[in-house]
């Protein structure tokens, strides 16, 4: 059985929810960040020496980055599920969106973050964070004009890998120009599975 090492307010929710979507049973061990520092404890580095989450063990098996951990999960156990045929063009944008996720799109929220806390001094770093933002959430929501999910009218494993970049400009209030990523955001996070990992898993602050 997978074993979901899950840090509370984390990207491994998004683990949980592609379990749940694809019905495969699975177990959580729980992390809880510190409430002064919010980093996760010391305990996950006996899993992960980098000591951060999404981690999961398959038997044998330990994955540590969220891309690499869907697009395990998906081909292990999904049995064709929650991706396109290899064989087709819409399976090399899927793969993609896969890498997008982490890296390229998380990087201008987690600057905009973490420079919003050195006030005055990160005042110079704004305009070009904020320009990268709105290349990155626009291309998004160009994507999500487009079709209800990333590739289509179905939910992939795409959107669950992309998930945590709307949910985390969402709850920093960057939406509000971007209609279509807004919509997507609201229609995965009503989907039953979805709201059964968040009863799982525990204190989530990006759901709504």
């Amino acid at each position: 059985m997978i074993t979901v090492h899950h840090l509370n307010n984390s990207r491994s929710q998004r683990i949980l929810w592609l379990l749940e979507e694809l019905g495969v049973p699975y177990e959580i061990k729980r992390y809880q960040r510190d409430p002064k520092t919010n980093l996760a404890p010391p305990e996950l580095k006996a899993i992960n020496p980098l000591g951060k989450s999404p981690v999961i063990e398959d038997g044998p098996h330990v994955l540590i980055e969220s891309g690499a951990i869907v697009d395990y999960i998906i081909r292990r156990h999904g049995e064709g599920r929650l991706q396109p045929d290899p064989a087709t063009a819409t399976y090399d944008e899927y793969v993609q969106w896969l890498h997008f996720a982490e890296g390229s799109a998380m990087l201008p929220l987690m600057l905009n973050l973490y420079v919003g806390r050195l006030g005055d001094a990160g005042a110079p770093l704004h305009p070009r964070i904020e320009s990268e933002l709105a290349n990155y959430l626009g291309y998004l929501n160009t994507a999500l004009g487009l079709t209800p999910y990333l590739l289509g009218d179905e939910l992939t494993g795409a959107d669950v890998q992309m998930s945590f970049i709307g949910e985390f400009a969402n709850t920093q209030g960057m939406l509000q120009p971007y209609p279509n990523v807004t919509a997507w955001v609201e229609k995965f996070q009503a989907r039953p599975a979805y709201r059964k990992a968040v009863e799982k898993g525990g204190e989530y602050a990006f759901a709504k």
